[in-house]
């Protein structure tokens, strides 16, 4: 059972800037999970690489975060490489990070609503809100743990 898919990361990647190696090594990582990782995870799975302190997995999170191409889903503290990716300009919503969640296996679903959406842009400009970053994560279990 995949958690997501990771259709358009090598596309992002290629509009992107020009990611370092330990960038492009992190992001393989993740593209490549099928859950989200920690980033201590993460420094395990690339000490072959050449990575030892979690400060370099920090760093190129930091920067796939701000180009785009990867997810925080803060309920987990794991990162999760991006389904649909596109690059991020402050001070403009474009698009919401939703997730649901499943407690019993993981699984991590990103999805897309026009209708959550507009809702949310509804109300911040109702509200005169200039969000940086949104992102919904729904918890509970998915369909294949619900009928077990």
């Amino acid at each position: 059972m995949t958690a997501h898919t990771h259709t358009g990361t090598a596309s992002a990647a290629a509009r992107a800037p020009k990611l370092t190696r330990n960038q492009n090594l992190v992001l393989e990582a993740l593209a490549k999970a099928e859950f989200p990782l920690s980033a201590y995870t993460i420094l395990d799975q690339l000490r072959e690489e050449g990575f030892r302190a979690p400060l370099q997995v920090y760093r190129a999170l930091d920067k796939l975060l701000e180009y785009g191409l990867i997810h925080r889903l803060e309920s987990l503290n794991a990162f999760i490489a991006c389904a649909h990716p596109h690059h991020h300009e402050h001070g403009h919503l474009h698009g919401i990070a939703a997730f649901a969640i499943c407690d019993k296996c993981g699984l991590a679903s990103e999805f897309s609503e026009p209708e959550i959406e507009d809702c949310v842009q509804h109300w911040t400009q109702k509200n005169h809100f200039h969000p940086t970053k949104t992102t919904l994560e729904i918890r509970g279990l998915c369909a294949s743990c619900a009928h077990n």
